[in-house]
């Protein structure tokens, strides 16, 4: 096979702002910077829910086999920090399909065993992951909103799924909310603290794996019978790659046409005094998602402070004092009580979008591994799909993923995509501003 140099157009992203949920960590000592050329049986590019699952399988399957995991960032400060916590146990709402429940179902189950796994690995950690089976609600403040409600309750209801319906009197009294006009309750997910999670996954690493935080990757070279990946200080020479990196798979030069990177941000509270918690409503401990894709995302967490998610960019990170003054108003407005909102952190952070929501899976290149495009659910969704992406590599029997869960569709090309991307956006945001 000749040589092929796939290099990366400006090889990784840094982003602007640390991550809150990192923030309220003690401070983390990073693991070391590979400064020395290496070779490995197989190298994990990314070191989040999906690459930390893939070592783990792999050394099960092979425990003679060198692996080494590499990661732009550290653990905490990565993608795999920086989202809002979810580890849902059923399909996410974009995914679910009612007409084709048996499907569904065994996606379900799927989805459920690896979050149960997940669970069991980081009950006893010593890093308190403050993970707990809170359920999840789903609320709706628009027409379109409670239409996308009604589709998921289907759903819900078709897979045999236990749930509640609320009005709006009951989301106030349980969420101090009257934002909403109605939502649905299941107790199908667990909450998180992801910064803290991620942390304790990595501290559950076997020794033999070698993991090197800030750390690149700068290019890939294939030569011959193996892959030379080129980090800022070394060089990996590896028999197998695997791609973990979700939406900067693209930076590399990989499936360039089926994904992309979008920016999202949160903001986390200061914790909240005694009297403002108790206008909060009867639970203690709650995460709403949006009954529509470009809705906000809500959490109330065990010590006290309230998070929301929101906001789109495509490509570029916006800067924080935009954000922030956007996230407050939507906080403001489904919580008008209180009065003094002060942010302790405001951050970004991205999700690996694909065109018909379906993932990019399986080995795309010869030895070469790849799962991304989670497109939001990548705790849960990451994590399977690296585990049977380390068995796909190694000849063992997995579940078709494609038939599952589809697979990502190409997409426009640029300009077209982004003009496409901002243009759809704008319009769906005017229809359901009330879901922002």
């Amino acid at each position: 096979m000749g040589q092929k140099i796939i290099n990366s157009i400006d090889h990784y992203t840094q982003y602007k702002n640390r991550c809150g949920w990192d923030l309220l960590l003690p401070e983390y000592r990073p693991r070391k910077i590979l400064c020395d050329d290496i070779s490995a049986d197989v190298l994990i590019i990314g070191a989040g829910y999906t690459g930390i699952a893939a070592a783990k399988k792999w050394r099960e399957i092979c425990p003679n086999d060198r692996i080494a995991i590499i990661d732009a960032s550290v653990s905490g400060e990565n993608n795999s920090g920086r989202n809002s916590g979810f580890l849902l146990e059923v399909s996410l709402a974009n995914d679910a399909d009612a007409e084709q429940i048996n499907r569904m179902k065994e996606c379900n189950l799927l989805i459920e065993k690896s979050a149960q796994k997940i669970f069991n690995e980081v009950k006893d950690s010593a890093i308190d992951c403050q993970i707990h089976r809170a359920g999840t609600y789903r609320a709706a403040a628009s027409e379109l909103g409670k239409k996308s409600l009604r589709d998921y309750e289907k759903f819900l209801k078709k897979s045999g799924l236990e749930y509640d319906r609320l009005n709006k009197d009951q989301l106030d009294e349980k969420l101090g909310t009257n934002y909403y006009s109605e939502g649905l309750y299941n107790p199908h997910c667990y909450l998180a603290q992801p910064a803290a999670l991620i942390r304790a996954l990595i501290d559950k690493l076997p020794k033999s794996i070698d993991l090197y935080e800030n750390t690149p990757a700068l290019s890939i070279k294939q030569d011959k019978k193996s892959w030379l990946i080129i980090t800022p200080k070394a060089s990996i020479r590896s028999k197998k790659v695997v791609i973990a990196n979700n939406a900067f798979c693209a930076k590399l030069g990989f499936m360039r046409s089926y994904i992309s990177p979008i920016y999202t941000y949160a903001a986390i509270t200061e914790p909240l005094q005694e009297n403002e918690l108790f206008t909060l409503g009867t639970e203690t401990n709650w995460g709403i998602l949006p009954a529509h894709r470009l809705g906000s995302t809500l959490r109330l967490t065990i010590d006290g402070r309230l998070m929301i998610r929101s906001l789109y960019d495509y490509g570029y990170e916006r800067n924080n004092v935009d954000a922030s003054m956007l996230l407050k108003q939507s906080l403001k407005l489904r919580f008008p009580q209180l009065t003094n909102i002060n942010f302790e952190s405001v951050w970004g952070g991205t999700t690996g979008f694909t065109y018909n929501g379906g993932p990019i899976w399986g080995e795309i290149e010869n030895n070469i591994h790849i799962s991304a495009g989670c497109n939001g659910g990548g705790i849960v969704k990451g994590t399977l799909f690296g585990e049977l992406l380390a068995m796909s590599a190694n000849q063992l029997k997995v579940p078709e993923i494609k038939k599952l869960f589809g697979s990502a569709s190409r997409m426009p090309p640029e300009p077209f995509r982004k003009i496409g991307f901002k243009l759809i956006s704008m319009i769906e945001s005017k229809r359901v501003k009330k879901e922002i």
